[in-house]
């Protein structure tokens, strides 16, 4: 049976305003993060908050989140977002990096965004691993060819933004096609994981192709508030099992 990695996304950019149920404070997402981790979940993913609920890269604040996840979660590897929205600088975002004092295990660049280079260049120098996060409809598996460093990965994020369930899949397919051309991005390496995921509508096909392809996954509610069938989601946990599901239909585990 072919093993994956299935990663749990917590939050995201949402709001309590978009999903009442949404982990924000640090104790929140220790408590989700440690029940979706006895649901199956292998990989941590969030966003910190502000006091008011906005994505942040602020020292105070990402230092917290990823106290609490680390205390509810020993041992699993946790990950946040170095989203240009935190901040739209890239000379800010880079030195915000080098102002943690409690590291993530890794951390997402979306290579489409201005300063993406220059972001994990930070990340790498403090030691925390890279996500490459790429979107369709975006020239990020381009430059991130172009990036000296794209060795160093962790892996590469295969981001679906085509939340349309009837072609959500395709979208995925066309985006891991072109990921293949590129030199030393061929999903089958070794030394470059892919993570393929949907959102909303085509967050359940994705995950199915996902599982199909044999690359690792992920669930949460950073992508979909519902579980297959259109049911909602009581929490991230309920879509971790929804997820474990699927891919044992699909033949394989995590």
């Amino acid at each position: 049976m072919i093993t994956l990695m299935l990663q749990v996304c917590l939050n995201g950019s949402r709001d309590r305003a978009n999903c009442d149920r949404l982990p924000v404070t640090p104790q929140e997402l220790g408590d989700a993060a440690a029940e979706c981790v006895r649901a199956g979940a292998q990989d941590i993913h969030l966003h910190p908050k502000d006091d008011r609920g906005a994505d942040t890269m602020e020292p105070v604040f990402v230092d917290a989140a990823v106290a609490a996840v680390r205390a509810s979660a020993p041992g699993v590897p946790i990950g946040v977002t170095t989203g240009a929205w935190t901040e739209p600088d890239p000379v800010r975002r880079a030195a915000l990096v080098r102002s943690w004092s409690v590291l993530p295990d890794h951390a997402s660049v979306n290579w489409h965004e201005i300063g993406a280079a220059q972001v994990a260049r930070a990340l790498l120098d403090a030691g925390i691993g890279i996500e490459a996060g790429v979107f369709s409809g975006t020239d990020g598996a381009s430059r991130l060819r172009t990036w000296p460093y794209a060795h160093r990965v962790l892996r590469v994020l295969v981001e679906i933004t085509d939340a349309d369930p009837r072609t959500g899949p395709a979208t995925a397919e066309r985006l891991l096609a072109e990921l293949a051309e590129l030199d030393g991005l061929d999903e089958t390496a070794a030394r470059h994981p892919v993570l393929l995921h949907g959102q909303d509508g085509s967050a359940w096909p994705v995950l199915r192709l996902a599982a199909a392809r044999g690359l690792d996954t992920r669930i949460g509610l950073e992508d979909v508030l519902f579980l297959p069938g259109r049911t909602p989601a009581r929490d991230n946990a309920a879509l971790v099992l929804a997820a474990q599901d699927a891919l044992k239909e699909a033949g394989v585990a995590s």
